[in-house]
């Protein structure tokens, strides 16, 4: 494969009935299903409607794909949920190739997951988007729980559904992972070789951000006193205490508000991207796993299949793209947005370059 280059990109300007007749015959198709068809999430009404400019369309549909809910297992057994899309008129026989695409981390499959399979969808991928576990509609109790190692496994557990689909090609099956999600997914390539090709998107280091913060922002001292609480909470929920819960999007902004609070905030407790089945805000106890999370480590062994990394210019994550980029092995591909932010690339269609993340793939899993 021609090795990728880094580049600065321009702005880019951007039924089921048939899914039953041509594709499944029936249920039975699948390896589980919850429902005929997935509902559609639209915007909570009630609330701002948050910024919308440059396409922000974060519940897009579209009429030339069909959706159905889906449910599997992971090694855990624990049920993953996640919502499959397939071209319309895709042929009865046809081996095509899929993805599977996360979240971002704290959110659920409705929050840009969706909207990223959905556009890959109308350009000829199966696509699947999954709740991580604890997250969404998936399993896992207590509920919000960090965990990294099973995020990472039900990346895997999604490709074991999609090899056994009649419709994907089983050895043509890549990944996309949203801000956190960019790190689970790179940990499950790390030890899952069927991933053939992987793109992050705002991607976080959630290892990093939580041991150093942003920019190294956070001191020794500092984590060893976060560690130390999350410890002393396990021991409250223990004795069967109240569960706290941490960091995640605010609830509601104050003259004091950052602009990352502010840019979360947005997305997150608006119309523009608002889901009930999300708080964003992991437990306090199981927080401190990212400390352990080191998904750039070994991450040159994904080499030779492709890596594109994809990131906003005025992104506040954008250092981990960048160490991303700099310690992957060749093909690697490095993608930079200008004028966009980390939760520009979340649902801004106007700003999203998917007629290169489609370029990438359509290479990547020839």
């Amino acid at each position: 494969m021609k090795t990728m280059k880094k580049m600065k990109l321009p702005l880019a300007t951007h039924r089921r009935s048939l899914f039953g007749a041509l594709l499944l015959g029936s249920c039975s198709a699948l390896v589980a299903c919850a429902s005929p068809a997935a509902s559609v999430a639209r915007p909570t009404p009630g609330l701002a409607s948050g910024d919308t400019s440059n396409g922000a369309d974060n519940f897009y549909t579209s009429d030339k794909v069909t959706v159905q809910k889906v449910r599997f297992k992971n090694q855990y057994k624990m049920d993953v949920v996640g919502n499959l899309f397939v071209p319309k008129g895709l042929e009865r026989g046809a081996r095509t190739p899929a993805l599977v695409v996360g979240h971002p981390m704290g959110a659920v499959k409705e929050q840009s997951a969706n909207l990223y399979a959905t556009k890959m969808a109308e350009q000829g991928f199966v696509t699947l988007s999954l709740d991580l576990s604890f997250w969404g509609e998936s399993d896992g109790q207590p509920r919000n729980v960090v965990a990294p190692d099973i995020y990472a496994e039900d990346f895997s557990a999604a490709v074991d559904f999609l090899r056994t689909q009649p419709f994907v090609d089983r050895e043509r099956i890549g990944a996309i992972g949203i801000c956190g999600s960019g790190g689970f997914a790179i940990s499950a390539a790390k030890i899952d070789p069927r991933i053939k090709a992987l793109a992050t998107v705002s991607m976080y280091d959630m290892g990093a951000a939580n041991r150093n913060g942003l920019r190294h922002s956070v001191t020794l001292e500092q984590r060893k006193k976060i560690i130390e609480e999350a410890a002393l909470q396990r021991d409250v929920e223990f004795a069967g205490g109240e569960t706290r819960y941490t960091s995640g999007a605010p609830k509601e902004l104050s003259d004091t508000s950052t602009a990352i609070e502010r840019e979360f905030y947005d997305f997150y407790r608006t119309a523009r991207g608002h889901h009930p089945n999300t708080t964003t805000h992991p437990t306090l106890s199981s927080n401190t796993k990212f400390m352990n999370f080191y998904p750039f480590t070994d991450i040159e062994t994904i080499s030779p299949r492709p890596m594109l990394f994809m990131t906003g210019e005025d992104a506040h994550s954008r250092e981990f793209s960048d160490e991303a980029y700099r310690l992957a092995a060749e093909p690697k591909e490095l993608l930079i947005v200008p004028g966009a932010g980390h939760v520009d690339l979340y649902d801004r269609v106007n700003l999203i370059p998917f007629d290169k993340v489609t370029t990438f793939f359509r290479n990547s899993l020839k």
